[in-house]
């Protein structure tokens, strides 16, 4: 392969879609060049794809058989970096092909590019945990559905053991705190959604595609659904504040605080962990009195005499 067809090989990587012009201009060669160049890729295996109007030129296709990539010194370091944290990531199954990988790619890895990635390997650390493990073909459906921005129809089981197929339009997946989420708009619920991957019994990316909607913080979307876990079940609380501070404080996007009466308010959420719901009021502090559900009384109550049941040692 000569310099400039590996030039070539390159720009087509770097970009989705280059016309004739642009890449000879790139290339300093011309226009007969650059076809006589593609040919070359194509004759190492390499898909090619050629579209004509408006729009259209080249771009580099998927093929029957994964030819070899081209990679600069820091992208293959990135590369084996990413290698390296796949391996550790609860990722069910992909450990061991991550370790064959990152293999291959160490046999022709530069002295100084192994050498920078060694340093980087050693400066890192996955602690691995006991979160449920991920499916990569479902992380892949999801991902792809994100990408295309295409619907999903997902096999989804609630904390309470509920099972039921939603029907969403996919915007983000997340790792957090060593799980995996899925962020979307429910269409049935009309309302933002943060679903677990591990209690997806399966999932798949239909046709019908969708028009972007103006998203919330993502991140702490899902933090917050973390909190309340799941925000299916409705929660009424009466908390002895006014409700401007209580509403400073709470920071949730999905609770609401209304005033009743100079001193007290009603804070509305939702939430099917009931004992992150009760954590989370013990953190505001405050006295409160539950509307509903009743379960959330025990918990609280269950909160309140394992405080009184802890304490410093006491020496006998």
């Amino acid at each position: 392969m000569t310099t400039r067809t590996l030039r070539l090989l390159a720009l087509l990587q770097a970009r989705t879609v280059w016309t004739g012009p642009e890449l000879a201009a790139e290339l300093e060669v011309t226009d007969r060049t650059v076809r006589r160049d593609v040919d070359r890729l194509r004759g190492m295996g390499y898909p090619v794809l050629t579209s004509a109007g408006h729009g259209g030129g080249y771009q580099l296709g998927a093929g029957r058989a994964l030819p070899p990539l081209l990679l600069g010194p820091r992208e293959a370091a990135a590369v084996a970096i990413g290698l390296r944290l796949t391996a550790a990531s609860g990722i069910d199954g992909l450990d061991e092909e991550a370790l064959r990988a990152l293999a291959a790619l160490d046999r022709v890895l530069p002295p100084s590019v192994r050498s920078e990635v060694m340093a980087l390997a050693e400066s890192l650390q996955v602690v691995p945990g006991t979160s449920p493990v991920t499916r990569p073909e479902l992380l892949i459906t999801l991902a792809g559905a994100v990408r295309d921005r295409v619907q999903l129809r997902v096999d989804h089981e609630r904390a309470d053991g509920y099972r039921a197929e939603r029907r969403l339009e996919p915007y983000r997946i997340l790792s957090v705190e060593g799980r995996w989420y899925l962020f979307a708009w429910d269409l049935d619920r009309e309302d933002w959604r943060s679903f677990r991957l591990d209690r997806m019994h399966d999932a798949h990316a239909t046709t019908f595609g969708f028009t972007p909607r103006p998203t919330p913080d993502i991140e702490a979307a899902v933090r917050e659904a973390i909190t309340l876990g799941g925000a299916d079940r409705g929660i009424t609380v009466r908390i002895r504040r006014p409700a401007a501070e209580v509403a400073a404080r709470a920071g949730l996007r999905s609770a609401t605080v209304d005033p009743e009466g100079a001193d007290t308010c009603l804070l509305r959420a939702r939430g099917d962990e009931l004992r992150w719901v009760a954590v989370w009021l013990a953190w505001l502090g405050d006295p409160v009195e539950v509307i509903e559900p009743p379960e959330l009384t025990e918990m609280i109550a269950g909160i309140g005499a394992w405080a009184e049941a802890s304490g410093p040692a006491v020496d006998g």
